[in-house]
């Protein structure tokens, strides 16, 4: 197979060379250019772990994610992973549609399209890497949903996946499905997503994507399942139907410690969750209650506050304007103690008092009970005193200054 290959972030990019946001010529935060070639994620899913039990990968199963988009457009690629991989895995073939409706695997009719890989219809993906499709035509719509599904004929493993979905998806042990548009191909459900972690479009007068870096309440932990009522999708509906909002969070991540189905840590995975997603130009950075929470517990805020500096840094870098989030209140849960919120508020006295960000989201503020600070309001709360509910995402959403983005 002749093909172009560079390696970009730890992306295996084919075909024809896709186009990454390039650093702003200007000082740090400046972003004036539109993505390169016209690429823009609109929707992502950062790849947290390998499925346990699935060393000999998925043989002939065909796979149909079900993804949200922010942004649309007339062109649509993919983006597979087998960051957590120990062996190749070949995907036979790999498809996107439009879903007939929510929480279904149904295509609409005609809007089938078979993916290539530097033209090629199957594809063999080294342990670590991933990948990018060619471009393929479809008129994607904005705030839907696409059918993204994938077949893989041979073992492989582990698994590459995303455990927090807050989305049904399908998938079938019986062979190649991946072209049925009917929904009577994919008679089992999965909570979480398999090998995709990202779909990018081109359209007319896309000017680029929002990225959030975070942890569980970045993924939508305690939101409605299937209602896309994560704070990154309702900020999605506010913003300009010309940019993307793509969320890199995994539920229980940490800046400092990497944990399992949690994730690697927000340093090692910035480059593939962030820096590399096409056509970012702002970063949105909410992590660190799980640096405090989790065991071991951190009690050194200026350990959390070195971690923010770098992410930070390595943004501005690129030429991404960077906003920093202070983390929200969490007292009633478990691990609460007023030791650690002490921590807490120390790294929020940084986050809004240093010039590190290019702005700061003040999360705290907007959702905490002023009769209780170190609570979320009740009508915020999902019920564990940790998570946001709907109400609460929707509040958090509000409190993102919309001019800070374009």
């Amino acid at each position: 197979m002749r093909v172009k290959q560079l390696a970009v972030a730890g992306i295996l990019l084919l075909g024809v060379v896709p186009g990454v946001a390039a650093a702003a010529p200007a000082g740090q935060g400046q972003v004036e250019s539109t993505a390169a070639n016209g690429w823009v994620g609109t929707w992502a899913a950062a790849p947290a772990a390998g499925v346990a039990g699935t060393d000999n990968g998925y043989p002939n199963f065909s796979i149909r994610n079900i993804v949200h988009t922010s942004a649309g457009g007339h062109e649509v690629r993919v983006r597979l992973s087998n960051a957590f991989g120990r062996t190749p895995v070949l995907f036979g073939r790999v498809t996107v549609a439009v879903a007939a409706g929510p929480d279904t695997p149904q295509a609409v009719p005609g809007t089938m399209r078979t993916l290539t890989f530097g033209g090629d219809r199957e594809i063999t993906v080294p342990p670590g890497a991933d990948i990018l499709s060619d471009g393929a035509a479809l008129p994607v719509p904005r705030d839907g949903d696409l059918l993204v599904t994938t077949y893989t004929p041979t073992p492989s493993g582990p698994v590459t996946y995303h455990p927090l979905a807050m989305q049904d998806s399908y998938f079938t042990r019986n062979g190649d499905k991946a072209a049925d548009e009917s929904a009577a191909a994919f008679p089992e459900k999965t909570a979480v997503w398999h090998y995709v972690s990202g779909v990018d479009v081109r359209g007319a007068g896309l000017q680029g994507s929002v990225v959030a870096i975070g942890d569980s309440i970045t993924d939508g932990a305690n939101s409605t399942r299937g209602a896309n009522l994560r704070w990154p999708d309702q900020l999605a509906d506010k913003i300009s139907a010309r940019m993307g909002v793509l969320n890199a969070g995994i539920s229980g991540n940490r800046l400092l410690l990497d944990g399992g189905n949690y994730g690697v840590n927000a340093l090692a995975r910035l480059d593939r969750d962030v820096l590399s997603q096409s056509g970012v130009r702002t970063a949105i950075v909410f992590e660190g209650i799980n640096d405090i929470q989790q065991t071991p517990h951190q009690t050194d805020p200026n350990k959390i506050i070195s971690a923010l500096k770098q992410i930070a840094g390595r943004a501005h870098d690129r030429g991404l304007r960077v906003l920093g989030a202070t983390i929200t209140p969490w007292k009633g849960w478990g691990s609460y103690t007023p030791q650690l919120e002490e921590t807490r508020q120390a790294v929020n006295r940084f986050i809004r008092t240093s010039r590190l960000f290019d702005g700061y989201i003040d999360f705290d503020a907007v959702i905490r009970d002023p009769a209780d600070p170190q609570r979320m309001k009740p009508e915020y709360d999902s019920g564990d005193h940790l998570h946001p509910g709907d109400k609460g995402f929707t509040a958090m959403a509000d409190a993102v200054p919309l001019r800070r983005l374009k």
